[in-house]
């Protein structure tokens, strides 16, 4: 098990973390140098040898690789990512970049996205390094530049540019799974992550005449985008569940003694309660409206008009999503992928699901573990290129009253000690024998 100093360091590697500016506005206004440094020379007080990638100066990509006991057994990845998204100064109770432990917490953007995790990685392999331990498997260890928006600079460079530093990869863990989440009953589930939705995010352009902003008009380009943009706002897309969802809904309906009913999924989703919030974004395709960019002046008609949308579709149903969305532009607004990731689907009866599972479940045998599909996106998709399956799994301890998931890019954001202690020991505990 994971010794006392592990437990100190996770928590000041978190801090110090955080007190690198590792901001991602987007558009390559970043610079994670600082942070792979940080994260490299902790890597190399470990014995490990690890090595500083760029495809763009200052995004810093590191990667290590810890060899197993076992040289028959394929590799693991653990990655994370050290950017985060912007921070408010004005907004936050305490700085974002500050760090500050206060009342066992440690405050900071990326508390929760996820320099806990690249801390508790750290804490985990100079662990080991002072105790001799060594994992059955090959470790390939990755901390990774530019998650927060295309992954250019970071996965998608590595798995593009790098892929032999990945030889032998079958399977990796990063973000997003093995956290508390309470019901608000007594019951405490820890989904672990086995799929993501894909990554959808879209361009509308709509063209028409420019003119008088006083004369008619009947090919005005913001009437047209704003009809597609309603349209596509009011869209009920029809259900559609994946292998993770029907297990994700087989597993929460027997922790609640509840009939599975696959033939009424949003009854079932009712009678979860707030257990149902694991599961509600990801039994459907999405596309939200996010951004509007039309004209100069009040008083003229722009010929064109732009808007940007979020859209999400679930595995196997891609080719459903785009002829949605070319019947929701319809003939006058043309869309185009402003950047598009695969969906992503992981067994959930695999070897390495159930040491996941035993993990969490030596540390809180009062919770429910359960599998989930992310609505959103990671790493793991540039990833998955090598033909590595991704999971989920940052282990946290969370208490009631602290919403994990409204923490992610959210004011505040923060991580109780006691929780990084958790996942210290869960983590430790999984990668021994995974």
């Amino acid at each position: 098990m994971a010794d006392g100093r592990a437990l100190d360091e996770v928590v000041a590697f978190t801090s110090d973390l955080i007190r690198i500016d590792t901001t991602n506005r987007g558009g390559g206004d970043c610079r994670e140098r600082p942070a792979a440094e940080y994260a490299a020379e902790r890597l190399a007080g470990a014995g490990l040898e690890p090595v500083l990638l760029e495809r763009t100066p200052g995004r810093t990509n590191v990667v290590a690789r810890l060899e197993g006991t076992d040289p028959s057994a394929d590799a693991l990845l653990v990655h994370g990512h050290l950017d985060v998204v912007p921070a408010e100064a004005a907004d936050w109770s305490v700085h974002p970049f500050s760090g500050e432990v206060r009342d066992g917490v440690v405050w900071g953007r990326g508390a929760v996205d996820m320099k806990n995790m690249d801390a508790m990685i750290l804490a985990v392999v100079r662990d080991w390094a002072r105790n001799g331990v060594r994992p059955r498997r090959d470790l390939v260890i990755a901390f990774t530049a530019d998650e927060e928006d295309s992954a250019e600079d970071g996965s998608g460079f590595l798995a593009d540019r790098h892929a032999h530093l990945f030889e032998g990869c079958t399977e990796g863990v990063s973000e997003s799974g093995a956290f508390t989440f309470h019901d608000g009953d007594g019951r405490q589930l820890y989904p672990i992550a086995a799929g993501e939705r894909g990554t959808a995010w879209l361009k509308l352009t709509a063209r028409g005449r420019a003119g008088h902003g006083s004369k008619v008009n009947r090919e005005n380009a913001v009437t047209r985008l704003a009809a597609a943009i309603t349209r596509i706002g009011e869209h009920e897309w029809p259900l559609r569940l994946t292998p993770t969802v029907r297990a994700a809904l087989t597993e929460l309906a027997a922790v609640y003694g509840i009939e599975t009913d696959l033939t009424d999924v949003d009854a079932l989703l009712d009678k979860l309660g707030t257990a149902g919030k694991l599961v509600e974004a990801t039994v459907r395709n999405s596309a939200n409206p996010t951004m509007l960019d039309a004209g100069y002046k009040i008083n003229v008609i722009p010929g064109e008009a732009v808007a940007y949308v979020d859209g999400r579709y679930l595995s196997g149903v891609e080719d459903e999503f785009r002829a949605t969305m070319d019947r929701l532009t319809g003939p006058d607004v043309d869309w185009e992928f402003k950047h598009r990731e695969v969906a992503l689907q992981a067994p959930v009866d695999s070897p390495t699901f159930a040491r996941m599972r035993a993990a969490v479940e030596e540390f809180a045998p009062e919770g429910h573990v359960v599998p989930y599909c992310m609505s959103g996106g990671t790493d793991a998709k540039q990833f998955s290129r090598l033909g590595i399956t991704g999971y989920g799994f940052a282990p946290l301890k969370l208490p009631e009253g602290l919403d994990y998931q409204a923490l992610f890019h959210g004011v505040d954001e923060r991580v109780p000690v006691e929780a990084l202690h958790f996942g210290v020991r869960v983590l430790d505990r999984f990668l021994r024998t995974a």
